[in-house]
């Protein structure tokens, strides 16, 4: 896997996108992805499919410390108490204490 430098922090330059995958289908896409070398794994909350992908990641054979993982937060819980709440919900679904890329979608 390649990787690049951002802020000094080694980011993989290949990634696998979770849009539209649903369902059995994306934990497994998730999973052979990572057991295939991927290293980055892309979700949003909008996608509806943060806890396949979480499911997939615990079922690859590679540890969550070498994932970079990104997930998105909708645009309409950006308050203090929905952003929190929404942080929550995402790390519990993805099975996960951590990501490594939090955005705005």
């Amino acid at each position: 896997m390649e990787y690049v430098t951002i802020n000094e922090e080694q980011v993989p330059k290949l990634g696998i996108g979770t849009w539209q995958a649903e369902g059995d289908d994306c934990t497994k896409a998730v999973e052979t992805a990572l057991n295939n070398g991927y290293r980055h794994v892309d979700t949003a909350q909008i996608y509806e499919n943060e806890k396949k992908v979480g499911k997939g990641i615990e079922e690859s054979d590679v540890d969550r410390e070498d994932i970079w993982l990104t997930t998105k937060v909708w645009r309409d819980r950006l308050n203090e108490k929905d952003l929190k709440d929404s942080v929550d919900e995402s790390l519990d679904k993805l099975r996960t204490d951590y990501v490594d890329l939090l955005l705005i979608h």
